[in-house]
């Protein structure tokens, strides 16, 4: 199908369609007029790709991944790897964001709360001695 009808049945854009041909996420052939051709089976995988985007997977995830789905024998057990895999670094990163979060709470109210750590040494910095004050 042409670039017009997949950006159609999948209500992404041509530009949307044209940068992830160039990235690697999706291949259309060219016809002897020079138009994209691209497989019925392009639909559903923009539309994986579009929900894996949502589930925080990067377009190089979705390229690498999409190649090592296309050569599991159990697909949904690969999947499940993948999204165990992305669970880790969720709360990975869910425990950084919590640690950033206490530090900024512990600053609060400390008058300049990028003079000094929380409990640590050194003293703070007044208004009238800040640079460019």
């Amino acid at each position: 199908m042409r670039i017009g009808e997949l950006a159609a049945r999948t209500g992404m854009s041509r530009d949307t369609i044209r940068f992830y041909e160039k990235v690697g996420i999706v291949a259309g052939r060219r016809l002897g007029n020079g138009y994209r051709d691209f497989p019925v089976e392009t639909v559903p995988w923009l539309g994986y790709v579009r929900t894996a985007q949502t589930l925080g997977f990067s377009l190089a995830e979705i390229a690498r991944h999409g190649a090592e789905l296309g050569a599991a024998e159990d697909s949904a057990e690969a999947l499940s790897a993948l999204f165990a895999e992305k669970i880790s670094v969720v709360d990975a990163r869910m425990a950084e964001l919590a640690a950033l979060r206490a530090e900024l709470e512990a600053r609060v109210g400390t008058g300049c709360p990028l003079a000094k750590s929380p409990g640590g040494s050194g003293a703070a910095m007044s208004h009238a001695a800040a640079p460019g004050q």
